[in-house]
């Protein structure tokens, strides 16, 4: 008896259906291969957004930006005919002044203060801001302090230094460390710095500092300045 076509035909469509063992194998292989790669991709992907992570919220990088933002911020705000950069000597600190005598002179110090004013102008003028002889209400006194950056918030008047140089006030103050690990440039005669033209300082303070990670030794330079635009009285 002759089988029919039909049943060859239906024979050989089972037998394509099936999946031999060696199939298998070399199915479970690729997939293995591929499953590694993604693996190995995500494994250098978590550790590439862990070091910029890490790297972004290291402690020498936040207290740069905070160094730079406040610097810059408390400048812009204050009042560019009372500033004072200053020397600190044995005797506390003085104002820096120009040496050479050039009509247009580069002068350093170790601090400097600004004066702003911490108070906004009613309509009204309650506080007498608009009195000439009121240049500020408050300061902030940058300065270096054995390896840490420093500011000094307090009341104008007094100020932080007196009139003419003198000890640092401590009345009403409140101290902010900024950044820490701190050293100044020994080619720089301070951190703080600004032109004078016939002795009168133009309103653009720089400030030169190199801080350094402790850890490994790797060091970021704050190399900024702050433009003062405020002045009053006019």
């Amino acid at each position: 008896m002759k089988k029919s076509k039909n049943h060859t035909r239906n024979r050989n469509k089972k037998i394509r259906h099936g999946v031999t063992l060696i199939e298998i194998v070399v199915a479970i292989v690729i997939n293995s291969i591929v499953i590694s790669g993604v693996g190995v991709l995500l494994i250098g992907g978590n550790r590439a957004w862990e070091k910029t992570y890490n790297s972004a919220n290291q402690k020498i990088r936040q207290d740069a930006l905070v160094t730079t933002l406040e610097f810059s911020n408390m400048g812009r705000k204050s009042n560019r005919l009372v500033y004072t950069i200053y020397i600190k000597s044995d005797y506390g600190y003085l104002p820096a002044l120009p040496e050479k005598g050039d009509p247009e002179e580069v002068v350093s110090g170790d601090a400097v203060e600004f004066r702003y004013w911490d108070t906004t102008l009613d309509s009204t003028d309650s506080k007498k801001l608009m009195d000439t002889s009121k240049t500020a209400t408050a300061y902030a006194f940058f300065y270096v302090d054995d390896d840490k950056l420093k500011v000094d918030y307090g009341p104008y008047l007094p100020g932080a230094v007196p009139k003419g140089g003198g000890g640092k006030n401590s009345i009403g103050v409140v101290t902010k460390v900024l950044a820490e690990n701190v050293t100044v440039d020994n080619s720089v005669a301070g951190p703080f710095s600004h032109t004078t033209v016939n002795g009168v300082g133009q309103g653009s303070v720089r400030i030169n500092i190199t801080l350094t990670d402790p850890e490994d030794n790797e060091t970021i330079q704050i190399m900024t300045s702050t433009f003062i635009r405020n002045i009053w009285p006019r």
